[in-house]
């Protein structure tokens, strides 16, 4: 049986809670009784311990879903530096992510499971090389677009920038998922649900309350 729903968990900026939101799909799609695989094709800002980088998002996803695949398998490309990581790459002096490795990797995990949740870095046009970014990745996966939206002063134009690029790029955009990032509401915080509506309606799938766990409702809208 094929792969059923391959998402790709994007962002409008870094720090907008996509490891969060990731891991709580899978821990959602798990409880359902599906297989579910994950993938973060490449992560840096890794912490160096005994030797070994750890790729730290990817070790929740693996956690969340429950997988035996191993980490090198999740997360191919590792890189210390927190920069995109075409230019880690090049700080670092190190091999830059091939894309067709990593789609080569993508298709072994996706063989037997009934939903794959891949986790970009940073936003949708962050570049994974200097001539390929996440909108490339998601078409040649064919992967569809959940954007993770930091419910915060400035989110709205990154919102409708990001849903805009992905479209005219080709990749099919599901929808957006509102993320409290902080316990005390600001103005911005109170009235961004609304705006977003009023400039992409019915793009919303849900939003995601700060210290409260992500609506089982939204992992439904994702599977209907």
């Amino acid at each position: 049986m094929g792969t059923k729903h391959q998402l790709l968990i994007s962002g409008t900026d870094t720090g907008v809670g996509k490891t969060t939101v990731a891991c709580s799909l899978a821990t959602q799609f798990r409880q359902r009784g599906m297989r579910v695989g994950v993938m973060k094709p490449a992560e840096t800002g890794c912490v160096l311990r005994d030797g070994e980088m750890m790729a730290l998002d990817a070790v929740a996803l693996q956690a969340a879903a429950e997988s035996n695949d191993a980490i090198e398998v999740i997360c191919p490309y590792r890189y210390s530096t927190p920069l995109a990581p075409a230019a880690a790459a090049v700080l670092e002096g190190r091999e830059p992510p091939d894309l067709r490795r990593i789609a080569a990797t993508y298709e072994r995990l996706a063989a037997d499971r009934d939903v794959m949740l891949v986790e970009g870095a940073g936003g949708i046009a962050v570049p994974i090389t200097w001539s390929e970014n996440y909108a490339d990745l998601a078409r040649l996966l064919n992967l569809e677009l959940v954007l993770v939206v930091g419910n915060r002063l400035g989110c709205i134009n990154g919102t409708v920038l990001s849903l805009e690029y992905a479209a005219q790029r080709g990749v099919r955009v599901i929808g957006y998922i509102l993320n409290d990032l902080e316990s005390e509401s600001s103005p911005a915080s109170q009235t961004n649900a609304q705006s977003l509506e009023s400039l992409l309606p019915g793009r919303c799938l849900g939003v995601m309350r700060y210290d409260h766990p992500l609506p089982a409702e939204i992992g439904e809208r994702l599977l209907s």
